[in-house]
């Protein structure tokens, strides 16, 4: 199959972009055998954290950014080398850290700020994964035009909580200008509904989004658990847990290749 390039995305924090790109990059590659890249393009560095990145002194995402601010193109070699493994989740990634919100900042004045990720993830770079998922950061800047402008589809995960709707039409709305400015094969795959409880909020919400997106509405949603945060904590992907969250997980990786 071709290379699909999902940014996971949300302008709302703590949905669970990074349990997400974590645990459905570990499903795709332990449980369906799929070659997955993870990007870590949030300056929170979340999943690399549950990577366990420690720095080697190779590159990270932000120092890749930077070469370009200092006027230096990264090849493709250079981009290789900020790839890392992670045998227990089976997954490959580049991490970030947090200076990677100052490299936004000088983002800001670059030529052509919108293709500097894209200019990064060539052929020669991702050509050999299935999927690339880049956890993106809680905001609607320039790292996040970056991300919209390298994927081929965006999932959203909305926590089913009171306030769930919010920022969701400034995100389709950016969307749509990415689509018509910098990349117009960029379409949603899905919106997944996350930390689900028995609540009647939940249920509300549930019901707002369907009647919203309908089929693009995931049918897998995605239970508030601790264990969700225990697994983060301790870099074990939930779908190694036996815990029913490792199902649910599971249950999306199918749906994100049958939407593929």
């Amino acid at each position: 199959m071709e290379t699909t390039i999902i940014a996971i995305s949300n302008q709302k924090g703590g949905v669970g972009k990074s349990t997400t790109a974590y645990n459905l990059g570990a499903c795709l590659a332990l449980n369906h055998d799929k070659k997955v890249l993870l990007i870590d393009f949030d300056p929170q560095a979340n999943l690399s954290e549950y990577l366990k990145y420690e720095p080697d002194g190779n590159p990270t995402m932000t120092q890749l950014i930077m070469s370009f601010y200092a006027g230096n193109p990264v090849t493709a070699e250079t981009a290789q080398k900020a790839i890392r493994h992670s045998e227990t989740a089976g997954v490959d990634y580049i991490p970030t850290d947090i200076n990677l919100a100052n490299a936004e900042t000088l983002m800001v004045t670059m030529i052509s700020k919108e293709h500097i990720l894209r200019r990064i993830l060539t052929e020669d770079v991702v050509g050999a994964y299935d999927f690339v998922l880049i956890d993106c950061l809680p905001s609607l800047g320039t790292l996040l035009i970056n991300a919209l402008t390298a994927a081929d589809r965006v999932l959203i995960p909305v926590q089913t909580q009171k306030f769930s709707m919010d920022g969701l039409q400034s995100l389709e709305a950016l969307t749509q200008l990415v689509r018509a400015n910098t990349n117009p094969k960029l379409n949603l795959i899905g919106v997944l509904p996350t930390m689900v409880d028995r609540t009647k909020v939940s249920r509300t919400a549930i019901e707002t989004l369907n009647e919203k997106y309908g089929d693009m509405l995931f049918r897998t949603s995605i239970s508030k658990s601790i264990e969700a945060a225990k697994s983060s904590e301790n870099g074990t992907p939930l779908c190694l847990t036996g815990h029913k969250l490792g199902q649910e997980y599971d249950e999306l990786a199918q749906e994100v290749l049958s939407r593929c």
